[in-house]
């Protein structure tokens, strides 16, 4: 059996599924006849609204039947390609388990490696110092109203990691085939089918929700186990190896260690430089979150087109350079809401987060600065420092009780602030904001370069830089400050059973490629290591 796979198919708005695969069949046709067994399916479809005159879809179309290769200057010619399907490799373990695989953090890269574990047998044990799903909305809707920060279990920390208070977005820019898989697995728990051919999938963080908890509930009906409100506070090593950890509820021993503690596990980051673990420094952004009214995002991104039911609502990624830096925005949250971040007290963060509909009123996005480790003293401690300084200030300039400093931007281009709240309305805390400039709380070099990028981006998007439209601090958490330095095996250096994975570990950025890695550590340790006998 062969899979091709037939691109740039365009497809009017009002097209569907049946357009595009009739479009496929005329292509293939060019090429020789088509199999009785040919099967198809769609496999990506975008929007092209580079001309707000002529807004359409492009889809590429997987056909899969026992068709004769094609020779591949006529698939070059005709935008057809093979497609490989992913495969796992076949295993071959040497080493015996000593005990049982523990998994630091709950979120993508630990759920998706503790999963993978308990299909094989591996008896996974996941320590989260946060909560289980409902009684972290629980907790933020409390904070919400009494303003007492649970630093353990938050926005930040509990099942499904930071992702799981987002947009829900699946987008992933790493070309692993293991992506596929994946997502199959979010439809398979309750999401979505439509994620598996969207070019841009989300699920938003109302279905999220339930995809998390049955993402765990299946890693415990496999042997897994998942202990919640067990903050790990430091590493048992001896002699390179990782023996175990010592918790807020006693010590815990482990065959092999996997850490999964996401980007804001600042004090086990500590704990770890200062116990001789290989940490560095890395590069990560800063800035502030954007709102516009979704309604003219809409209207700016697809003309006369906007509102059409096919479209939903529209959606950007920008990105400019200054000398020095970039700007970019990050984690676009069309009709979603600005939510209360922090993870420490005293700290003001931001960031965005949409339910499925995406049916709010405001469109937000995070728009960010390069930061680069010379900024801060290229020091671990330097960059922690750095980030949480950041958060700090913004908690002042806001005034305390966690109320965000926000300004127009019309108040940020002209340097001055304190004008009222106009046809865009703050959605953090329900509009708890206080009105003060960015330059209170954020570094110039980084204020500066927002500026100009306000103007690049109205270039691109026509309202972008409306004097209305609010920008909301301190956006701190686009990625992790520090790296946890492994190897080719996936290995800690000088630690020879410690995994460091996903966002925390500075190899991974948003949920799917968080969880493409604890997928592929898993696969490493089914190759290495035989299944430990548990009791």
């Amino acid at each position: 059996m062969i899979t091709y796979l037939i691109n740039r198919i365009n497809l009017s708005l009002d097209g569907d599924d049946a357009d595009a695969f009739e479009a496929a069949k005329k292509r293939l046709r060019r090429l020789g006849p088509l199999p009785s067994d040919a099967v198809f399916r769609l496999y990506r479809r975008s929007v092209d609204a580079r001309r707000k005159s002529d807004v359409h879809f492009v889809a590429s179309v997987a056909v899969t039947g026992s068709f004769s290769r094609y020779p591949s200057e006529h698939l070059a010619s005709s935008q057809i390609s093979c497609l490989a399907e992913d495969s796992e490799p076949s295993f071959a373990p040497s080493e015996v388990l000593s005990g049982r695989p523990l998994i630091v953090g709950a979120g993508p890269a630990g759920l998706f490696c503790a999963l993978r574990l308990a299909q094989a047998g591996y008896a996974p044990l996941v320590l989260e110092r946060g909560a289980p799903i409902d009684e972290r909305v629980r907790i933020y809707e409390s904070f919400k109203s009494t303003r007492v920060l649970c630093p353990e279990s938050k926005i930040q920390f509990g099942a499904g990691g930071a992702g799981t208070f987002s947009d829900g977005k699946l987008v992933t820019r790493i070309s692993d085939p293991a992506v596929s898989r994946i997502l199959q697995s979010f439809v398979d728990l309750g999401a979505p089918s439509e994620i598996l051919w969207q070019a841009k999938p989300h699920v938003g963080t109302d279905i999220l929700r339930g995809v998390v908890d049955a993402l765990c509930r299946q890693i415990v009906s496999l042997g897994g186990e998942i202990l919640y409100h067990t903050k790990v506070n430091s590493i048992d090593r001896r002699d390179g190896i990782a023996c175990g950890v010592l918790t807020s509820r006693g010590y815990f021993p482990c065959g092999l260690l996997v850490l999964a503690v996401g980007n804001s596990a600042n004090d086990l980051f500590r704990g770890m430089l200062s116990d001789g673990f290989t940490v560095s420094p890395k590069p990560f952004s800063v800035g502030l979150r954007i709102e516009h009214l979704q309604s003219e995002i809409d209207r700016a991104m697809y003309g006369r087109f906007a509102g059409h039911p096919a479209l939903g609502h529209a959606e950007y990624q920008l990105s400019s350079n200054t000398d020095t830096r970039g700007v970019y925005t990050f984690c676009m949250c069309p009709g979603g809401e600005v939510v209360a971040a922090a993870s420490e007290e005293e700290t003001v963060v931001v960031n965005g987060m949409s339910n499925h509909a995406r049916d709010g009123e405001n469109a937000n996005s995070a728009i960010a600065v390069s930061i680069f480790p010379e900024d801060y003293g290229s020091s671990v401690l330097g960059a922690i420092d750095f980030r949480q300084s950041l958060e700090a200030k913004a908690y002042r300039a806001g005034g305390g009780r966690y109320v965000a400093p926000c300004t127009t931007v019309g108040d940020f281009l002209d340097g001055t602030e304190g004008a009222p709240v106009g046809r865009v309305r703050p959605s953090y805390l329900g509009g708890d904001v206080r009105m003060v400039s960015p330059d209170r709380y954020l570094p110039s070099f980084v204020t500066s370069a927002l500026r100009g990028a306000l103007g690049a981006f109205e270039r691109r998007i026509f309202g972008f830089a409306d004097r209305e439209a609010l920008l909301t601090g301190v956006e701190t958490r686009t990625s992790c400050a520090v790296r946890i330095t492994r190897d080719e095996r996936r290995l800690a250096i000088g630690v020879s059973n410690l995994y460091p994975i996903g966002e925390g570990a500075g190899y991974a950025g948003g949920i799917t490629s968080s969880a493409a890695d604890g997928y592929r550590t898993a696969l490493a340790i089914l190759g290495r290591y035989l299944a430990p006998k548990v009791d």
